[in-house]
């Protein structure tokens, strides 16, 4: 137990604080750079508060921690880009879904039902990804996954597990004479069940940080800044995947691991090779029978196509292969009593109730928060503040409330009444939207669009998330800071308030860094971060807009489209204006519909959005879309399929042409450059013909791109 401040000496005190400190920070960065916190509010809040204890009987300590206590940015390693992204996998939830999964495939490769095909089926390890890059056959760099496009560099903490005295790491140094010039060997960082409670009873023991579950105690120290202390973790790995090779030493997903175990790599030996739905859900199965005694945690199973040649012609949509699925483990349940229930606002400004709970432990994790997604929701369990409810948290997806324990309902147990104002200050009216159809929808919105501070907010926390701008240093909690910063001088309420905080800074007579989280050092970072983000993708910039139904894989279609964003502005300018021709030019893009170029339209109708946007492009540089390969013969043209295909599935042939770089459309104009047309076209042939489209048939189009 921690003694009072007053009885303290003051080297103690000093020790005391630094442990406290490093740990606050540590606490710091995972809540808001990897959105992992490993304790609840309170016991944060007790840190904080034995810190600050600390400070009060020696005030010389706060100078010293400056630099060290606050959400302080996650500069502490360099960036990498992947070459190859490391994308993340869809999930399958249930056997159907598992089954629809082996359906769907068979349907994009027009596979006939009753042929078998091959497909693997692995431990989904839950743990850290990374990247292990060797050229001419040594490692010269790791790297964790991040957001898919780019990781972290942590060649230095890898080369420390792999030299430590009793290494379990079991990554090679270097690989035999019949590898690839270039290989990319992909795969999972581990704590066995054992090793983690080893190394929790050893924090206990010396005074350190307590890890919540193996997962976050391998990512923490994976990742930290003293090497020595990653080496004296027992981490593990298990080889599954690749990034860039320069040869393949195999042409099937099996056959790869097998190359890897021989190459000296960990690989899993539960995965297996499976013909049929039925042999997946069978291995399935058996894995889910031996997770209790396996020795580390597991999330699922994950199934994978075994040729390779049939991975290439599934290839990948959005952020996950067609070629893959994780087939996650039933969801962990709990019961607990509700408390409260508090409402939430978004960026879009649906509201959506939370559960406040007493916090359970479900799956490993403390959940003190679930959510009750809208009101008919609350209706359709008749849940009541002060009802003990079942909790249900399955893989990564948020806890939710799935039933009320009936005969546990108190007399005294309150029913919910749904807001019609918003919690805002404004007190704006709520709405309920109706569909396409007509019919009432589920969600409430605020009507006060960028008028309230909820969505403000809301807004900024998206625009510097990690799939968007991805601002090191200004997470959640900095944003909320600036956003009501006591200087109003330095307030950030608006996107391009952030680019301009430096300059602000500058000339404020109360700087940043003498805000209690803040320090020189910490500030330096975020100014740099800040800086460097100036300069960003176009489709990264259109999905920072935060424009309603306009998610990434969207963004990027629009971005390639448009091509600059001077293009996209005025596009979407113009079908604000009520352009019909603009509008069916958008509309023609594939997964465009009228979500999407409505949303668009009532974005930039409205004043105070196209403004904001205007004071945001003045304070950057957008990059062009990125351009396809000039290789391609198709490059930058726009497609329309159309009719019968014989030798492939439509689907098959719209993913074919993304990937040389065309741009598939649902119909035809005058802006499209070819048109496929295979038996059964009708009124798409009729208007290329009218329009002089080049027209051409499967067997042509197949000769044009290569087969």
């Amino acid at each position: 137990m921690a003694r009072e401040p007053a009885s303290i000496t003051p080297l103690e005190a000093q020790i005391e604080h630094s442990t406290l400190a490093a740990e606050i920070a540590e606490h710091d960065r995972r809540y808001h750079q990897e959105d992992a916190p490993t304790i609840t509010d309170a016991e944060y809040d007790a840190l904080r508060r034995r810190l600050e204890a600390l400070e009060v009987q020696f005030p010389h300590l706060k100078a010293a921690a400056s630099t060290s206590v606050g959400a302080a940015p996650s500069g502490k390693f360099a960036k990498v880009k992947h070459r190859i992204p490391m994308l993340s996998l869809g999930n399958a939830m249930s056997e159907a879904e598992a089954r629809d999964f082996v359906e769907r495939v068979k349907r994009f490769l027009d596979w006939p039902s009753e042929h078998a095909l091959a497909i693997t089926a692995e431990p989904k390890i839950d743990g850290l990804s990374l990247s292990l890059r060797y050229e001419d056959r040594r490692l010269v760099s790791a790297a964790t996954r991040g957001d898919g496009a780019e990781g972290e560099d942590v060649t230095a903490n890898i080369r420390a597990l792999m030299a430590a005295p009793d290494p379990t790491i079991g990554i090679p140094a270097g690989l035999p004479a019949d590898a690839p010039d270039i290989t990319e060997i992909r795969g999972e960082v581990y704590l066995g069940h054992a090793d983690f409670a080893a190394l929790n009873a050893k924090q206990a023991e010396t005074g350190g940080k307590i890890f919540a579950n193996p997962r976050n105690a391998a990512a923490g120290s994976l990742r930290q800044l003293d090497a020595n202390i990653t080496a004296s973790r027992p981490l593990r790995f298990f080889a599954y995947g690749w990034g860039e090779m320069s040869a393949m030493p195999a042409m099937t997903q099996l056959g790869m691991v097998d190359t890897f175990k021989r190459w000296g790599f960990p690989t899993n030996p539960l995965m297996a090779r499976c013909e049929s739905a039925d042999d997946l859900v069978a291995h399935y199965s058996i894995i889910e029978r031996q997770r209790p005694t396996i020795g580390y945690d597991l999330d699922g199973v994950v199934y994978k196509v075994d040729d390779l040649t049939l991975q290439a012609r599934l290839g990948f949509v959005a952020r996950a292969p067609r070629w893959a699925i994780a087939h996650k483990f039933a969801a962990e349940k709990a019961v607990t009593r509700l408390n409260a229930i508090e409402i939430q606002v978004g960026r879009t400004g649906a509201l959506t109730p939370v559960a406040k709970l007493e916090p359970i432990t479900v799956g490993g994790v403390v959940v003190s928060n679930a959510t009750l997604h809208n009101a008919d929701e609350i209706a359709r369990l008749d849940v009541r503040i002060g009802d003990f409810v079942t909790i249900q948290r399955a893989g990564d997806v948020i806890p939710q409330v799935v039933d009320v324990v009936l005969e546990r309902r108190s007399s005294e147990a309150v029913p919910f009444e749904f807001p019609t104002l918003c919690p805002c200050a404004l007190k704006t009216a709520v709405i309920r939207e109706a569909t396409s159809a007509g019919v009432e929808g589920a969600v409430r919105r605020c009507s006060g669009e960028f008028a309230c501070p909820h969505q403000r907010i809301e807004h900024l926390k998206h625009f510097v998330s990690r799939r968007a701008f991805d601002i090191e240093g200004l997470g959640e909690k900095q944003i909320a800071f600036f956003y009501d910063c006591p200087v109003e001088t330095l307030r950030i309420r608006e996107p391009a308030d952030i680019f301009t905080l430096q300059r602000r800074n500058a000339e404020s007579l109360q700087k940043i860094e003498n805000f209690e989280g803040f320090g020189k050092t910490s500030v330096a970072k975020l100014f740099a971060a800040i800086e460097e983000r100036r300069s960003i993708s176009l489709e990264r910039f259109i999905f920072a807009l935060g424009i309603r139904h306009v998610g990434e894989t969207t963004a990027k279609v629009l971005a390639r489209a448009a091509g600059e964003w001077p293009d996209f502005e005025v596009s979407a300018r113009r079908i604000a204006a009520g352009d019909p021709e603009a509008l069916a030019e958008m509309q023609a893009l594939d997964q465009i519909g009228d979500a999407v170029t409505g949303a668009v339209a009532e974005f930039f109708t409205r004043a105070d959005a196209v403004a904001m946007v205007d004071r945001l492009v003045a304070e950057l540089d957008i990059k062009p879309a990125e351009k396809p390969s000039a290789a391609s013969p198709v490059a930058g043209k726009t497609v329309v399929f159309t009719g019968s295909l014989e030798r492939m599935t439509r689907d098959e042939a719209k993913a074919r042409a993304e990937s040389l770089g065309a741009k598939v459309a649902g119909s035809v104009s005058k802006k499209t450059d070819l048109v496929i047309a295979g038996p059964g076209a009708g009124s798409k042939l009729e208007t290329a013909t009218a329009l002089g489209v080049k027209v051409m048939s499967e067997e042509e189009w197949l000769a044009l791109i290569g087969g």
